[in-house]
């Protein structure tokens, strides 16, 4: 009983420690990652990833880390897992249109835009864009 009790008691303390941990890996990398210092931001998502393994906004962001480090491998595999996450993310959405885009892949970046049009919250003006720069590409 005290043994349980004592549990508990522990629980208590260490759950608050624990999910602070969890929120501030994640604040910490964003402000990394707005300072440019992509390498320390890159750690500290993957640190959040460990404690939130379904942390859309931390692919997001390791994206957009390996766009600028142009790996486009890594990219693209971020980007597949924050739309499998969440398939209504026009961000990783229009991304991953660029990207496919810029592989010369027009039908699959044709297709993600058209999803993302559906969608069309954020992000309508640059689905509009990538439409038309989409179908002049198309037509050479």
């Amino acid at each position: 009983m005290i043994f349980r009790l004592f549990q508990l008691l522990t629980l208590f303390f260490l759950l608050p420690n624990f999910l602070f941990a969890n929120t501030q890996f994640f604040q910490e990398g964003l402000s990394l990652f707005n300072n440019k210092k992509f390498n320390e931001a890159k750690f500290k998502f993957e640190q959040d990833l460990i404690f939130n393994p379904k942390s859309e906004m931390s692919y997001l962001y390791l994206s957009k880390i390996f766009n600028n480090l142009k790996k486009k491998d890594l990219e693209e595999q971020n980007l597949n897992t924050v739309i499998l996450l969440n398939p209504n993310n026009e961000e990783a959405l229009y991304n991953l249109a660029k990207l496919k885009l810029t592989d010369s892949d027009y039908n699959k970046s044709k297709e993600l835009n058209e999803r993302l049009a559906k969608l069309c919250n954020k992000f309508c003006n640059k689905s509009k864009t990538l439409k038309i720069e989409i179908e002049n590409l198309l037509k050479k």
